[in-house]
């Protein structure tokens, strides 16, 4: 932590007041803008990387369920030029690459640079109190990794064989240079790991920004819920990316060297073992659905209390259930691979664990309808974003427990179960929660408001076409439609389940189109929308204490902490100072203590 606090009298410490503890904000375009040390700025250039790959993969999506739904009909409008040597028709060569890399982009590139990167470089120094990361050259590193990252990925598009087809999994074999021949899958592995080691950059920033750099007062029980999420993200992100490193570093030798780590031994003397590398992406594959959702539950836990105006319910119980959830994400991994022919003992392991972790989720899922339940509830757009996630996280969870069921797995596994139950979390409960961060701190990141009126059709649109798209996934899953298929009319047991396809592709189109609303609102509201004032959420948490958008230094003077983040409905702050909330840096009023003697007035840390 900083150096020894010296309150006075406004709440803030002295600390700071040199000028030469402040770093001059820089001069030039490049260091600004491009090159930039300066986390918010950071923040932007993650986002907007995040939010032009999160359109592609979303146009790939549907190109998909075009091609589900109207197998060998030429893609209107755009067909002939995405597709010109079949007429517009998705080939199945083209197909395999379109799910492979929709995948890829959506998870890699998409959500990770935009809740991650954007977010989590945003709000973790504004609402700890700090200045900026601690490594801030290191957080440069990051983003421009990342960005070489995102340009080897595209490069595989455009190499001869085109684009990567094994699948966002990329099991071997047939990853191996004679399943999928060419240099795309090979910049696949590259791009895969010049993500991951962006990701290590920004855990080693994240997490020594957090231990080291908070305010005096900042302990770990006053931090909000939102930090507690990028922490525990970045942990996980800190353990289990090497493990997926390590498995990029084989799989690239086996490729371009010629090694056999991932050819069964039985097929080459000396061989590998295809399974190996199943371990390998799995030991990181499963912590990594944690670590793109542990960000969304802290932000949505925050943003119900603050919007639902009073503290969240069992913050302590949220805290000890992220972090259970944190322990157990690295133990539970093995239900990915019951089909793999694992001993019996093992996967029922590895079930037993699995079910296990749901004992925390539902805490936490119990802790946010704690939270809701009596509340003033406001609804603005963020708001509504955050309920949205609270009803699909429901739905999406429960649909987990039949996975985690090795016998109910089994017939599932290879479904399109497995596809609506993992979009309903990865996709539509994170997705969720990234728009209400984007809400949410768009008055902080630009200085201006978004339109709320687009911003609440754009909810409605989306919450009822994506859960129309998944929850119709998990119907033809579970009447036995295989994934990944490229013509489903072909088999005559999947015709009957053609009209749900089309049905699908019609709410998917409806999902799609509605997100063109929020690109008009994001940068119409960018250059015309309402300015927004330091507070206009009023709420308590540090970053609303700065203007908006905040100075370079962010704090002129480093704060006080001396409440919790969701100090609201006070009774001792509405009497005196005549509204329901209190910033974690602002004292009550002198007298408050002698307040009507029932001890609410004090300033209560949760």
């Amino acid at each position: 932590m900083s150096a020894a606090a010296d309150p006075d009298p406004a709440g803030a410490v002295a600390l700071g007041d040199d000028p030469a503890e402040i770093h001059p904000a820089p001069t030039g375009f490049v260091s600004r803008f491009v090159f930039a040390r300066d986390h918010k700025v950071i923040a932007k250039q993650f986002l907007f990387l995040g939010l032009g790959f999160l359109a592609i993969g979303g146009f790939m999506a549907m190109l998909i369920r075009w091609q589900l739904a109207n197998p060998g009909r030429p893609y209107p409008l755009l067909g002939k030029l995405l597709f010109p040597a079949s007429g517009g028709v998705i080939s199945p060569a083209a197909y395999v690459s379109l799910f492979t890399m929709h995948g890829t982009i959506m998870i890699f590139f998409a959500i990770t640079p935009i809740l991650i990167g954007a977010f989590g470089n945003f709000c973790i120094p504004l609402m700890i109190g700090a200045r900026d990361m601690a490594f801030p050259t290191l957080n440069l590193l990051s983003f421009w990794t990342m960005f070489a990252s995102t340009a080897t990925l595209t490069a595989s598009f455009f190499v001869p064989l085109g684009a990567p087809s094994a699948g966002w999994t990329a099991y071997p074999t047939l990853s191996s240079a004679i399943g999928t021949p060419g240099p795309g899958q090979t910049l696949w592995v590259v791009a895969i790991y010049l993500n991951g080691a962006s990701s290590i950059m920004g855990a080693v920033n994240y997490i020594t920004t957090i231990v080291r750099l908070r305010a005096p007062g900042m302990h770990y029980f006053r931090m909000p819920l939102t930090v507690w999420g990028f922490w525990l993200t970045a942990i996980l992100n800190a353990l289990f990316v090497p493990v997926l490193a390590a498995g990029m570093v084989l799989l690239f030798f086996d490729r371009v060297l010629g090694t056999t780590f991932f050819i069964a031994g039985s097929t080459i003397k000396g061989g590998g073992d295809p399974i190996l590398y199943q371990h390998l992406f799995w030991i990181f594959g499963h912590p990594e659905v944690y670590i793109l959702i542990l960000p969304a539950w802290g932000i949505v836990s925050d943003l119900l209390s603050f919007f639902a105006r009073k503290p969240a319910y069992g913050y302590r119980v949220t805290v000890w259930s992220m972090i259970a959830i944190t322990v157990l994400s690295a133990v539970v991994y093995g239900h990915h691979m019951f089909v793999t022919g694992m001993s019996p003992m093992l996967g029922e392991s590895f079930m037993l664990l699995t079910m296990i972790i749901s004992v925390p989720a539902v805490l936490l899922f119990l802790n946010w309808l704690g939270t809701i339940w009596r509340g003033a509830m406001r609804t603005p757009t963020p708001m509504l974003f955050c309920l949205g996630l609270v009803f699909t996280f429901g739905i999406g969870g429960l649909t987990g427990l039949f996975l985690a069921d090795i016998v109910s797995d089994v017939y599932l596994h290879d479904t399109y179960f497995v596809v609506g139950h993992f979009h309903l979390i990865m996709a539509a409960a994170v997705l969720l929660a990234t728009f209400a961060a984007i809400y949410y701190w768009f008055p902080k990141l630009f200085g201006r408001l978004m339109n709320e009126p687009l911003g609440k059709l754009h909810f409605w649109l989306t919450i009822v076409s994506l859960n129309l798209v998944f929850g119709g996934q998990l119907l033809i899953g579970y009447a036995g439609m295989q994934r990944r298929l490229y013509d489903p009319s072909v088999y005559e047991f999947l015709r009957p389940l053609l009209p749900l396809n089309r049905g699908i592709t019609h709410a998917a189109f409806v999902l799609g189109t509605s997100q063109l609303l929020f690109i008009f609102n994001f940068f119409w509201s960018l250059f015309r929308g309402r300015r927004a004032d330091a507070n206009p959420w009023q709420v308590g948490t540090l970053e609303w204490t700065t203007p908006s958008p905040p100075p370079h230094h962010n704090f002129d003077r480093i704060p006080l902490v001396l409440n919790g983040p969701h100090e609201l409905a006070n009774p001792a702050a509405i009497k005196h100072l005549h509204r329901d909330w209190l910033a974690q840096n602002e004292p009550l009023p002198a007298d408050a203590d002698a307040g009507d003697g029932d001890g609410d007035e004090k300033n209560r840390l949760v």
